[in-house]
């Protein structure tokens, strides 16, 4: 996301393995896709799990490895926790450059975009969090949020499918929109991309790629939390329909794409008790998030492919899985399977934080936090799972950078970490 600032990068960094598989494996692979899909429109749980049983023998004892290099970050020795009455001091340099950006304008040409709706979504979730941890902000930060929240609608009602959309802006930079040209492309050679844009957003997904989840997902949380902040019904109307489209969007073999989707439908859930929210949202996990995931082995708790066994996707789902686990009944048939999976994906990179160094500093704390503020009840459950310490790590790193004007964090997870701090006084 280029929201702010490049992520402070050190020397001296500590290297994993990578999945490096031959070109048979990958074939075998690529030819048990077509029924890990059939199985998911199934929907049948059992068939998804036969699939990722056959390719966990293509994987070998390669499953689990990322298909980047794991890249640690020193700890920063001997640093301060954030202040708890230094909030608006942390945040001031954060919000002083989104109030300079502010490209979310209603009535702008999407398809000259090259910004994607995820960041409204964290900058609307970021000036919350901020101005829940120092109430006189709010002032300052609540309009910004609302701001976004008004573009995230505009631009839903534009798409008018109901999804929280991408830009269809072609050649654009950024990984977002490498993955976004790659798609776009394949609709123009199939001829089916006029079908797909509307007044410049794509606004439909014909080929169950699963990416429009992303955006999605984060914008319809974000909406739910500018609702809570606000009480204003647009916003809840605007999360809703979000959320509706979510429940409709066919499981993908992607993990991560569908994480998105369950955890704005738990959340949907939490905020209007609709039982169709939570049967979408155990759906998405049974048997499109908690199948991936090892479960014995050297990499217990990581998903088995390449992909999602990178340290950000691994915690998007970490965080997807606590809004679950925040909503389901206690007497839920699913719920000792949902406990079991975020508790092995906990602790199969939590203590890394300690031992190795910082992987990744925004999905997990974003992830880490949701944790963190889980009922106690439900942390009880979970058992020991280095929450606290891993967070600690993390927000040492970014008091760190902050206090010496280097951000290595973007505006959310700043954001978190302060709200965790002047929880810390309460």
């Amino acid at each position: 996301m280029r929201l702010l600032l490049a992520v402070l990068m050190c020397t001296g960094m500590l290297e994993a393995q990578v999945q490096e598989l031959n070109s048979a494996q990958r074939q075998a692979l690529q030819d048990l896709k077509p029924r890990l899909v059939s199985a998911q429109h199934g929907p049948d749980p059992a068939a998804v799990r036969a699939v990722v049983l056959e390719s966990l023998r293509i994987f070998g004892d390669q499953a689990g490895l990322p298909e980047l290099k794991d890249v640690y970050r020193s700890p920063i020795g001997g640093s301060e926790l954030f202040a708890a009455d230094r909030v608006a001091e942390a945040f001031g340099p954060y919000v002083d450059h989104i109030e300079k950006i502010r490209w979310w304008k209603v009535g702008l040409d999407p398809a000259k975009l090259n910004h994607a709706l995820r960041e409204t979504a964290t900058i609307t979730r970021a000036c919350l969090a901020v101005a829940r941890a120092e109430p006189k902000l709010a002032v300052r930060l609540l309009p910004i949020a609302r701001e976004c929240g008004d573009f995230m609608l505009w631009a839903q009602s534009e798409a008018g499918t109901g999804v929280i959309p991408f830009p269809a802006l072609r050649d654009g930079s950024g990984r977002s929109f490498e993955v976004s040209e790659r798609y776009l492309a394949g609709l123009e050679k199939s001829g089916q991309l006029a079908s797909v844009v509307r007044k410049g957003w794509v606004s439909a997904d014909p080929t169950e790629d699963g990416g429009l989840q992303f955006d999605n997902g984060l914008g319809g949380c974000a909406l739910l939390e500018l609702f809570a902040a606000t009480r204003d019904q647009r916003y809840l109307e605007g999360a809703l329909k979000a959320a509706d489209w979510a429940a409709a969007a066919p499981v993908v073999p992607n993990w991560n794409y569908n994480s998105f989707s369950l955890q704005l439908l738990a959340q949907a859930y939490e905020a209007t008790h609709e039982g169709r929210y939570l049967v979408a949202a155990r759906k998405k996990f049974l048997i499109g998030v908690h199948p991936g995931q090892l479960v014995d082995g050297p990499r217990a708790g990581r998903w088995a492919d390449a992909h999602n066994a990178r340290p950000a996707y691994h915690y998007i789902m970490v965080r997807a899985l606590a809004s679950l686990v925040a909503v389901m009944p206690m007497d839920d048939a699913e719920r000792p399977a949902l406990l079991a999976c975020l508790r092995l994906a906990l602790r199969a990179r939590n203590p890394e934080f300690a031992s190795k160094g910082i992987m990744n500093i925004d999905s997990s704390v974003e992830a880490l936090a949701a944790v963190e503020n889980l009922p106690s009840a439900v942390r009880a459950e979970l058992g020991p799972c280095e929450v606290a310490e891993a967070l600690d790590v993390l927000e040492r790193y970014v008091a760190h950078g902050v206090m010496k004007s280097k951000p290595s964090a973007g505006p959310e997870a700043c954001a978190l970490l302060l709200e965790r701090a002047s929880r810390r006084v309460k």
